[in-house]
């Protein structure tokens, strides 16, 4: 008889833990919008992969007309703070994070701070 009161008790255990447990997983998602300087489908790439392997990112997407780049993240793993720096470290503008100098230099050509051509706007 005590082992089936343990085995009920286990069991309810189970079923009120394990859905508290995956409400909890799902709320540490966050997004945050960065503006920054990438400006062309090699810079969209470029931070959309690097961004995109940093631990607890689970979403980044980079619109390059408005130059804001999206990042869904889990904020037990990672915070602004952190993505912005990696952005800054590929050589770009993240917010107030100024892109490295070294690693802007080593961008190429079309992605250097205003070098890519305007559109034009009559379209």
């Amino acid at each position: 008889m005590k082992k089936v009161a343990s085995i009920l008790v286990l069991l309810l255990a189970v079923l009120f833990v394990a859905p508290t447990t995956m409400s909890a997983q799902k709320a540490k998602l966050d997004t945050v919008k960065i503006q920054s300087s990438a400006e062309c489908d090699m810079c969209k790439a470029k931070v959309e992969k690097e961004v995109g392997v940093m631990k607890g990112v689970k979403y980044v997407n980079v619109d390059l007309k408005t130059q804001v780049i999206t990042v869904a993240y889990n904020n037990t793993k990672t915070d602004p703070a952190k993505i912005k720096t990696v952005i800054s470290n590929l050589g770009y503008d993240a917010d107030e994070v100024k892109a490295n100098n070294r690693a802007q230099k080593k961008l190429p050509a079309c992605c250097q701070p205003g070098n890519m051509p305007k559109q034009d706007s009559a379209k």
